[in-house]
């Protein structure tokens, strides 16, 4: 197990303190961590596949408004 050290605002501090008064708050701490690395994943995961569905973007064929209008057009008769 390893200690480490964290500077927080003093008001953060004492809403800690009154809240989990008479609880363990190393393992408040390492539980709330625990949470935080698990909700961490799926959004780095989001991130990652937007930048890979915009970065193939550039690389798809492209329609002019003209062609579009084409397609649509003889899609509707």
């Amino acid at each position: 197990m390893v200690t480490v050290n964290f500077s927080v605002p003093d008001d953060v501090k004492a809403a800690f303190d009154r809240t989990f008064k008479g609880q363990n708050k190393s393992a408040v701490i390492a539980e709330l961590m625990r949470r935080a690395v698990s909700e961490a994943k799926p959004k780095q995961r989001r991130g990652e596949l937007f930048r890979s569905l915009t970065e193939s973007r550039s690389r798809r064929p492209s329609l002019s408004d003209a062609e579009l209008r084409t397609i649509r057009r003889s899609g509707r008769r």
